[in-house]
């Protein structure tokens, strides 16, 4: 599969998602609207369907900002 066939693709999968779960993209709007500086947390909370749930956090670190800026640029095509 060359890399146009798989932008396609992953495009058609994200466009899925959004649509089972409309609420995800404009959170996720809402964070990079505030922005995410250094000493952010970020929390992530997963249940399984039994009940049981797993959860982790991190604070951001001036090189976690570096990392996201990257992607950023990576996505924007700077």
């Amino acid at each position: 599969m060359d890399n146009l066939q798989m932008i396609f693709q992953l495009k058609k999968m994200w466009d899925t998602f959004t649509n089972n779960h409309p609420m995800f993209p404009k959170f996720l709007k809402a964070v990079n609207k505030r922005g995410i500086q250094e000493g952010t947390v970020i929390e992530i909370i997963v249940t399984d369907p039994d009940g049981t749930p797993l959860s982790t956090n991190l604070k951001v670190t001036a090189t976690d900002i570096e990392l996201f800026n990257a992607l950023k640029d990576l996505k924007s095509g700077n």
